[in-house]
């Protein structure tokens, strides 16, 4: 993620965001990297890279470099436009790559910028529901995991995004709040105590293991970044390896679950 210095804006125009697109496909060309999604909001920007040889450093120093360049030289300026450095977290396609297109997507509606996230016109949603040819995005790793053929593929992938967006009764909130006494409302408060961390972990691990929510949903509700849902449930899984308080506790919310 590079996000605006300060907060600033980055975009200014439809014009600010081809060039920054076209920066993107020269970089593709240049490193050999793959992006596969973007969302492109007002003071930040969102990618999705899978690199090759060239370091992720490298790939972004250029980009923020050659993209102030436009900007300061369009509005007549010098300085920084960005926030320091990138903001980057390594994470496993296998596991995580579907869920955080999902969430990356999303980022306009959860913003308020739009109802529907098809109504926003600067991510690569519009390319994977084919309303926009962009080359340089790579979009088979993610339609591979839905269907062979295009039309089916690109109706599942649509309905898999608008699952994120709502967020249902689940029975593991009840469950998880009673055994671990927490109230629900306190889970997203901010701040980091340790009970509570705890809760928000098991009810991002029974959520992945049973199918019963997506990360996207409980990060938004829990007001937490997607990064710190997968990683809060992560660590139950290892945690509870180990620990037999945690497993007991699991095991009595889960007879709560399937009694309920």
């Amino acid at each position: 993620m590079l996000r605006g210095n300060g907060g600033q804006d980055i975009f200014y125009s439809a014009e600010d965001r081809h060039h920054f697109y076209l920066l993107l496909q020269q970089g593709v060309s240049r490193y050999s990297h793959r992006i596969h999604g973007f969302c492109c909001m007002t003071n930040h920007v969102h990618l999705l890279i899978q690199v090759a040889e060239e370091p992720l450093s490298k790939i972004m120093q250029n980009l923020s470099f050659r993209y102030t360049r436009w900007i300061n030289k369009r509005k007549k300026r010098i300085g920084h436009l960005f926030q320091g450095r990138y903001k980057a977290i390594l994470v496993d396609a296998d596991q995580y790559l579907l869920e955080l297109i999902r969430y990356i997507h999303l980022n306009p509606v959860r913003a308020g910028l739009v109802k529907q996230v098809e109504d926003y016109a600067w991510s690569s949603h519009v390319a994977y529901t084919e309303k926009e040819t962009l080359p340089w995005l790579t979009t088979d790793w993610v339609y591979g995991h839905f269907s062979r053929q295009r039309a089916a593929c690109i109706r599942q992938y649509i309905k898999f995004v608008d699952e994120g967006m709502g967020e249902q009764y689940r029975k593991e909130f009840v469950a998880v709040c009673s055994v671990c006494k927490v109230n629900e409302k306190e889970l997203s408060k901010p701040g980091r105590q340790r009970i509570l961390a705890e809760a928000r972990g098991i009810i991002a691990w029974f959520a992945m293991q049973k199918k019963s929510a997506t990360l996207t949903s409980l990060a938004q509700r829990f007001q937490r970044d997607l990064s710190a849902m997968s990683l809060a449930a992560k660590k139950i899984e290892e945690k509870r390896v180990k620990n037999k308080a945690l497993r007991d506790k699991i095991r009595e919310i889960d007879n709560s679950i399937t009694q309920a």
